[in-house]
């Protein structure tokens, strides 16, 4: 659900406006509405943020470091000169891998010829003769140039000739062949140099190591304390003064729960305050505010947009949906098992840091494991081959064929379908209901319309096929439900249009519905597909190591369950590893595009982020 907000307005004199802002911070429960032009600039916000930049780059490139401890937080006044120094050995390193690569290129160019003394080469010439080295493609290599101009053959690589002609001083070498420049060293002094240059990098890289050991914390220290004094600088500028300078504006937005804290404080600053409830067409910040189940699904929210002050918050829904489906896809209950072990052995070890994210895991192993029992999936075996397992747990499990009318149909694929079908049908309830709470039903009468055309005509479709109503009921049930709908749809989706634009505007709600409903409800086979498709490859990595130890006797039966182990560890953490993906994206699909889509959540919202020390 999304906390209330209620808008705070402020007036405080300017020469206590820094003061103030202090106060304010230390209660930390106001998001500060900035103004645009606020920052606009301004040398001293702009300088900060310079360094902010700094902050960024040369932590991330000292965490890159991966040192084993790190000292304590020193002294963050040395933060500068921290950086100074890591900016000069980033440079020297760069320097010098620059050069590694001009040395690399001049080996690459020399490696054909091998290693020779330019020495020699200038001998040559000193004796009267001339030395010149040529490429060219091994077709276009002619023999007559060994007898006319003394060439001879180097090296053949890739369908490449590199060859030398030697020839009397003043003897005009004419060939069809790319003359090669070579660098003046010889291949063995360069590589020398190259070690020389290697060796140098890997000094600076552990002397990088040893400042981000020691340093490190600091500047990441520092680097709050930069990001807070950017913060309070943003929040001074973005107050507006008013009465000739003399008062300084300040708006923003509170919690409802937060008020009584924030009150007290402002009463005794003596400062003028004014707080209402939000409006229709405030830009008012989201605050979420969920149980601890569905609390862990919110980073899903987020990252795909916060509600707007027009939108529900969808995480209630996401939360038990994206587990159902990313317990589909793996479809295995022992996979299950194994996440939820992975998950509080990780917890332990990793510590506060991580406990919401093994949280989820343990979550999501919990609901796979559930599921994969459901569907009837064991490591890729399947639970109805055990003899052991009552008859009436085998009722239970969801598995093989069913005859619907006429036709055979894999339980499985119609479950995922089914899912779809409720999936979308909660969308499309949530859009209306979401539509009438903000808009008013006068305003949501096409969204109903379409709520009773296709929710209706499921629930109908349903109790009929259910037998729950006669036939001849549900065929009145249905002309009522489609032609009440129609009157939204067609008629009344805008009673301020003209009647004729309306039915316009239906029918192109209409093509649009049909063309994407049935694709988005077929959308959720994938759910079936990718569990069968991680069963059958646990299967057949099940086959594959009793295959190894089958009529194996002695020693190779020894070699047999050796090699067993192997296929059967490596081959179910392979599988795990492509099921946990495939069961994160493609849950995130439906959630994102199909159900997101047709509730008409639009994530254009913006987080709740007071103003506040920590």
């Amino acid at each position: 659900m999304i906390t209330k907000m209620k808008k705070l307005a402020l007036l405080v004199y300017h020469k206590e406006y820094a003061a103030f802002l202090e106060k304010l911070r230390e209660v930390g429960v106001v998001h500060i509405q900035e103004r645009e032009s606020g920052s606009v600039e301004n040398p001293e916000l702009e300088q900060k943020l310079s360094v902010a930049g700094r902050y960024t780059r040369i932590v991330k490139r000292l965490e890159a470091c991966s040192p084993e401890a790190l000292e304590p937080v020193g002294n963050t006044a040395d933060a500068m000169a921290i950086m100074d120094k890591v900016d000069t050995v980033i440079a020297d390193i760069e320097q010098h891998r620059t050069l590694q690569q001009v040395i690399d290129k001049d080996i690459a160019t020399l490696q054909p010829w091998g290693n020779f003394n330019c020495s020699d080469v200038d001998k040559l010439r000193e004796a009267g003769y001339e030395l010149n080295f040529f490429v060219t493609s091994s077709k276009s290599y002619q023999s007559e140039w060994e007898s006319d101009y003394n060439a001879i053959l180097i090296a053949e690589k890739q369908s490449r000739v590199y060859f030398v002609t030697i020839t009397p001083q003043g003897v005009a070498v004419d060939i069809d062949a790319e003359p090669a420049k070579l660098p003046t060293a010889s291949l063995a002094s360069l590589e020398d140099e190259l070690a020389t240059v290697t060796a140098r990098i890997g000094e600076l890289e552990t002397e990088l190591a040893l400042i981000a050991r020691d340093g490190l914390n600091t500047l990441k220290a520092a680097q709050e304390l930069q990001r807070r004094d950017i913060e309070f600088t943003k929040v001074m500028l973005g107050g507006e003064k008013v009465s000739g300078d003399k008062l300084v504006m300040l708006e923003g937005w509170v919690p409802e729960e937060s008020v009584a804290s924030l009150k007290t404080m402002l009463d005794a600053s003596g400062a003028f305050y004014e707080l209402r409830a939000a409006r229709r067409g405030d830009n008012v910040p989201v605050k979420l505010k969920n149980n601890a189940f569905t609390r862990m699904y919110e980073v899903l929210t987020k990252m795909y947009g916060m509600p707007s002050g027009t939108d529900f918050d969808p995480t209630p829904i996401v939360a038990p949906f994206f587990s159902l489906f990313f317990a589909f896809c793996m479809g295995d209950a022992g996979y299950g098992l194994l996440m939820v072990l992975l998950g509080f052995l990780l917890k332990n070890k990793l510590g506060k840091n991580m406990a919401g994210m093994m949280n989820l895991v343990i979550t999501l192993g919990i609901f796979t494991t559930v599921m994969g029992a459901l569907l009837g999936t064991f490591f890729g075996m399947s639970l109805l081959e055990f003899t052991g397992i009552p008859q009436s747990i085998r009722d239970f499990i969801i598995a093989g064929e069913v005859e619907v009318m006429g036709s055979t149909y894999d339980k499985q694929m119609l479950l995922a379908l089914g899912i779809g079908v409720i999936h979308i049908s909660i969308a499309m309830t949530v859009k209306a209901v979401n539509s009438t709470v903000f808009y008013g039903f006068k305003e949501s009468l096409s969204a109903w319309g379409w709520w009773l055309v296709v929710v209706g005509g499921v629930i109908v479709g349903t109790l009929s096929f259910l037998s729950v109503i006669p036939a001849g009921v549900s065929k009145w049930m249905f002309i009522a439900v489609g032609g009440i709908g129609a009157l939204g749809i067609y008629i009344l989706n805008n009673l301020r249009r003209n009647i004729l634009v309306n039915i316009g505007a239906g029918l192109w709600d209409t093509y649009n519905m049909a063309s994407g409903l049935l694709g988005d409800i077929l959308s959720y086979i994938r759910l079936f597909a990718l569990g069968l498709a991680g069963g059958m490859l646990g299967a057949t990595f099940n086959s594959l190591a009793m295959m190894v130890v089958e009529g194996q006797e002695g020693f190779g039966a020894v070699l047999g369950w050796i090699g067993f182990g192997l296929i059967i560890l490596i081959g179910h953490t392979l599988n795990i590893a492509m099921s946990c993906l495939s069961a994160f994206v493609h849950p995130l699909r439906l959630t994102f595009v199909e159900y997101f889509k047709n509730a008409g959540y639009e994530g254009k919202g913006e987080e709740y982020k007071p103003f506040k020390n920590e």
